[in-house]
């Protein structure tokens, strides 16, 4: 149990702490500091890096959620509210990164590579927009998951 909360929590770190910095940081200071042709070919150097760890943090995540509500908790009955809560909301964050990974973001590494940065600029926006709610989401999960045993759910 202790090595899949373990692996559960650091893949939640990395997924949404990976989305905190990249909202709060990296996206203001590139549009201060960069041209839009080389401001989208950091995001697209950055997304590809980025999106490898969340793939992987996806797959922890569930992987170990589900083997500790099935082989620890006895299922979502025994698990508590706020288990279920997280799960919910997981899985649609899961989702919408599916979404970002497979539409936005390749429509935007073609635009990029075709030189089309005004279409590419416009791709970079709705996964801008998308992070932004998976970004809230995370970090309602984080709150779920860390209070909510205590909060009654």
């Amino acid at each position: 149990m202790a090595y899949a909360i373990a692996l559960h929590i650091l893949s939640a770190v990395i997924w949404v702490g990976g989305m905190f910095f990249a909202y709060m940081a990296l996206r203001p200071a590139a549009a201060e500091t960069l041209e839009p042709p080389p401001r989208l070919k950091l995001w697209l150097a950055t997304f590809k890096r980025f999106f490898l760890w969340v793939w992987l943090a996806v797959i922890t995540l569930l992987a170990t959620g589900y083997w500790m509500v099935f082989r620890v908790f006895g299922g979502f009955d025994q698990a508590g509210l706020h288990v279920g809560v997280m799960h919910i909301a997981g899985i649609i964050m899961v989702l919408i990164y599916m979404h970002v990974f497979f539409a936005p973001y390749r429509r935007m590494r073609q635009a990029v590579n075709a030189g089309d940065f005004p279409a590419a600029g416009n791709k970079l926006s709705q996964i801008r927009t998308l992070v932004g709610v998976n970004l809230l989401i995370g970090l309602g999960v984080i709150t779920v998951a860390s209070a909510g045993r205590y909060l009654a759910l």
